[in-house]
């Protein structure tokens, strides 16, 4: 009696690295949809950081408008109340003095501040829109006259 040797045939094999290579491209496929959008949620995160940090800036600023003297384009440091800010829209992230920080050069930041009122009582609603190419991000917040 024959004893079979046992192994693979060179059609077994060839169809072994067929099979296999057919699965590790779509694996390999998966990952690079994975790793084209993964600084996605980066951006994200810069939006929502830039608008929780206006949104945080303005409310707390005095409820009551009062007399300011007008600011260089992009600061913020003579807005001495909510109002101030309604039509703030620039191009480019500034700190409160105006100076520009480069790494933000490609996000845009606009605000809306407009009279409202929460159950009888006044209050101001403040809209932070933050851009960065098509995305917009926009973050609503109330301001009432809790303590000037």
């Amino acid at each position: 009696m024959w004893n079979r040797c046992r192994g693979l045939t060179l059609v077994e094999l060839i169809l072994a690295i067929v099979v296999i290579g057919a699965g590790l491209a779509g694996v390999l496929a998966a990952f690079q949809v994975a790793v084209r959008g993964s600084a996605d949620p980066m951006i994200q995160k810069q939006m929502v950081a830039i608008a929780e940090e206006m949104v945080e800036e303005i409310s707390l600023r005095p409820f009551a408008a009062t007399p300011n003297a007008a600011p260089a384009p992009c600061a913020r440091n003579t807005f001495n109340d909510v109002d101030d800010y309604n039509g703030y829209n620039v191009t480019g992230i500034c700190d409160i003095a105006g100076n520009a920080l480069p790494q933000l050069a490609d996000y845009g930041v606009a605000v809306a501040v407009t009279n409202t009122s929460l159950a009888g009582v006044a209050a101001k609603r403040i809209a932070v829109t933050v851009s960065m190419g098509a995305r917009n991000l926009t973050l609503l917040a109330y301001r009432t006259n809790w303590a000037n």
